[in-house]
């Protein structure tokens, strides 16, 4: 044999041996599979690259490669949180708290929340906006490329706002300057909407976020109010679609949501103030609502103890409970609804919180997990990717002790936590 040939054959017995060190096993006590709505029990899950390649019934452990044994929990896909900001500093009373920081500085904040986010389970989230352009492009990065643990990431790279709008840094002096890179999104009119849609394209934003009307929580604004015209927010989804890209809308107000809609938006942020006939648009046109319905909660108590501005105060009061109303409504009428919390707003890492208020408010069990699973996965174009267990997914599964199907609660917290078939947590 030649020196060559030796070689050649060296570096496919050392090929095969990596490929085989990559195949593991999970055993299952009990396998929700969200796809299908139903349970299975004694499940083997057979994981190669990081990706499941069968599920089968338990009847032996494998020889081929090592077994992680769930045998005595129930497991299910990791969660997704659909309305996060990893890169941000938490809510506080400040409002010039986003002036604080280096770029670099946060840099490091983001991943720190983006692993408080893995460790509760959710390995997969829509992030959707930063005050830095593209700050959120950069975590996603560095955690696609195993520098930082953290979820896979889906990123709106800045918000699209209008000049003061729900998504500026708004309540400082007037003479105060806020850097070009928080105002990256701000848009003045129609043209000006199909230039910075496309800049933030294609500098790595895998969707766009518009902020359709006012913000609880920004300073001079109304949930009610809109902000940007029909025109304005169809061109933001004209000029997405160019590039295989879709629009989501942070809209409080009734008039704002159904404006969104029309204009072509794939989701709804909040939904606040939502009315009837908003519900049958959303419903008609197979538009996604994401509604952060703890959080109402979170800052009535949290912000009151701390002293947040009046304003935001009131106006999380004149919201929560309209949203939640508009919710169940949501739910009864077959909105398709996936999980978003606004995690950031409250702290990290306590994301799965809201899985018990969508309970609460209407939702089985089932679909409660389903909405930040299957439901999820489609809003963002991955099913069969992410929020599924079944061969050709990712191998992102967590494992808990009870049942949630019987007590949603016990999602609140994720003693085993799997990524790409790796454990990341393993708590006992």
């Amino acid at each position: 044999m030649t020196a060559r040939l030796f070689l050649a054959a060296l570096a496919a017995c050392l090929a095969t041996a990596a490929s085989a060190a990559e195949v593991s096993y999970v055993r299952v006590g009990r396998l929700i599979d969200p796809q299908s709505g139903g349970v299975a029990s004694d499940r083997l899950i057979r994981i190669e690259d990081g990706k499941i390649t069968a599920v089968t019934a338990w009847t032996s452990d494998p020889t081929d490669g090592p077994l992680v044994d769930w045998s005595e929990m129930t497991v299910l896909p990791g969660l997704i949180d659909m309305h996060t900001h990893l890169v941000d500093d938490e809510q506080s009373e400040n409002i010039a708290q986003p002036l604080l920081r280096s770029a670099a500085q946060q840099a490091y904040v983001g991943a720190v929340h983006a692993r408080a986010t893995l460790m509760a389970g959710f390995t997969s989230v829509r992030d959707v906006g930063s005050w830095r352009a593209f700050g959120d492009v950069a975590l996603r990065d560095a955690i696609a490329a195993g520098s930082v643990p953290g979820p896979r990431m889906s990123v709106a790279g800045a918000y699209v706002t209008a000049p003061g709008g729900g998504g500026e840094i708004t309540g400082v002096a007037p003479d105060v300057g806020i850097p070009a890179e928080m105002r990256r999104g701000v848009v003045e009119d129609v043209a000006d909407v199909h230039r910075k849609v496309r800049d933030l394209l294609v500098h790595g934003a895998d969707f766009i976020k518009l902020i359709a009307t006012g913000a609880v929580l920004t300073e001079g604004t109304e949930p009610g109010q809109l902000e940007l015209s029909e025109d304005e927010i169809r061109a933001a989804v004209e000029e997405a679609a160019k590039r295989g890209a879709y629009v989501t809308a942070h809209a409080h107000g009734a008039e704002g949501i159904k404006t969104a809609v029309r204009a072509g938006v794939r989701s709804i942020e909040h939904g606040s103030l939502i009315d009837d006939e908003g519900i049958a648009l959303m419903k008609a046109k197979g538009v996604f609502l994401v509604a952060d319905i703890y959080n109402g909660d979170f800052i009535d108590t949290y912000g009151r103890e701390h002293h947040w501005p009046d304003g935001m105060i009131r106006k999380n009061r004149e919201t929560t409970d309209a949203q939640r109303e508009g919710f169940r409504k949501a739910v009864k009428a077959g909105v398709k609804i996936a999980y978003g919390t606004d995690a950031g707003v409250y702290p990290h890492g306590w994301n799965a919180r809201q899985l018990p208020y969508m309970v609460k408010y209407g939702m089985t069990p089932m679909q409660a997990i389903q909405s930040a699973t299957t439901v999820a996965a489609d809003l963002m174009s991955k099913t069969g990717q992410v929020g599924c267990d079944a061969p050709g997914c990712y191998a992102d599964l967590i494992a808990v002790a009870g049942d949630p199907l019987s007590d949603i609660s016990v999602l609140l917290t994720a003693p085993k936590v799997m990524k790409g078939g790796v454990v990341v947590k393993d708590q006992h």
